[in-house]
């Protein structure tokens, strides 16, 4: 298929699923074309990054997992940028790629982005669970903490996938400088102290490959490529 063609097509939309991102994954490994689109109303297994379930109630939040092939290696930014482009002027993206609304210094999760694939078979999965109508106090007590939501209606959850596939191509067809321009615009965390298994210092934006910057506080300079980032206490 076509670089340029239209995601989405096909699509399969399920009332209830496991997992949207298992099911895109049998039919690349099957053999489905570029922009090939899962959608579900309710997911039973959800998954987020670092094995975290991704929790929302039925018919409240966009779900959809996207067949791309060759992908390029800035995708986990891309796919940020495309969430942030459809969330609004608020949004903004904790790298690598969770999208959240900051609320009085709190990173409240908006987004949860989670890309698979087999790089050497050259297919991508881009897996998208958005809290579109939700409402944050129907959720888990231990979530309501850290989630947010459009606060839309249910109705609106078709509307904003067409916008968000549009947003992906389109981001998708950009120039990697401009791409990384687009999510620095959007970096919740730049400058503001951060912490993860080997250390803590102070978030200084992403490098060309996607990379986030840690400034150290005894000076110097490390490169993030993976794992889980923290705000440090107290920021």
């Amino acid at each position: 298929m076509s670089e340029s063609a239209p995601l989405g097509h096909p699509r399969l939309h399920l009332r209830s699923t496991d997992s949207t991102n298992e099911r895109a994954r049998a039919l690349a490994l099957a053999g489905a074309p570029r922009g090939t689109l899962v959608t579900a109303a309710e997911q039973t297994a959800g998954r987020g990054r670092q094995g975290r379930r991704w929790s929302a109630p039925a018919g409240s939040a966009l779900l959809m997992s996207l067949i791309l092939r060759n992908p390029p290696p800035l995708l986990p930014l891309i796919a940020a940028v495309a969430v942030c482009d459809v969330a609004g002027d608020d949004a903004r993206v904790k790298w690598p790629n969770d999208v959240v609304f900051v609320r009085g210094g709190r990173l409240a999760k908006l987004a949860g982005i989670l890309i698979e694939g087999r790089p050497q078979e050259g297919w991508a999965v881009v897996g998208i669970g958005l809290n579109v109508a939700v409402r944050v106090e129907e959720l888990p007590v231990e979530l309501r903490g850290t989630a947010a939501s459009l606060g839309l209606s249910n109705e609106e959850i078709e509307p904003l996938l067409a916008r968000l596939l549009a947003a992906l191509q389109r981001r998708l067809g950009e120039p990697p400088a401009e791409v990384l321009d687009a999510w620095r615009a959007r970096d919740a965390l730049c400058e503001r102290e951060i912490s993860w298994a080997g250390g803590r210092g102070r978030a200084d934006g992403v490098e060309g490959s996607g990379r986030l910057i840690v400034e150290l506080a005894g000076g110097g300079h490390t490169t993030l490529d993976a794992g889980e980032v923290h705000l440090a206490l107290g920021d």
